[in-house]
């Protein structure tokens, strides 16, 4: 699937996506993943169903979903470069990656968020309802050196 607008291209094309540019925003500048490692960027990326957002041959913006394509799926890993926010690209690529086929009619689509509440609940996404049906274990901190 592939969509070109005022000058973007949003593709969920794997073999497009700047392995080495999500690696950076990811360890670099996200909250989640700082310092990942890029084989476990490069892991992520193959075993998860993902969407760019490019302009000019640029990774302009990312997403990846786990899922087995048929009950579950989780949103992770979503950016836009500082240079295109505002732009609503994270709209249009929400709203492409909502009506994918491969997302189509699962039972449970969920995802974390620090900060963009807002955006997330426009594509249906609320507070968990049953919170004491869910569990996690968290290891923080993962991919700092320890010391």
């Amino acid at each position: 699937m592939e969509i070109k607008e005022n000058g973007f291209i949003f593709s969920d094309d794997s073999n497009l996506i700047d392995v080495n540019a999500v690696h950076h925003y990811l360890s670099t500048q996200s909250y989640w993943a700082k310092g990942i490692p890029l084989a476990l960027v490069q892991k992520s990326i193959f075993n998860s169903l993902c969407f760019g957002v490019y302009k000019d041959g640029k990774q302009a913006g990312f997403a990846r979903w786990v899922t087995d394509r048929a009950t579950f799926a989780y949103l992770c890993d979503v950016y836009i470069e500082e240079e295109f926010r505002g732009l609503g690209l994270s709209k249009k690529l929400m709203s492409l990656m909502m009506f994918h086929q491969d997302l189509q009619g699962l039972r449970t689509y969920t995802l974390g968020t620090l900060d963009a509440h807002g955006l997330y609940e426009q594509y249906g996404f609320k507070a968990l309802a049953y919170p004491e049906r869910r569990m996690e274990i968290i290891v923080k901190d993962i991919y700092q050196p320890k010391g």
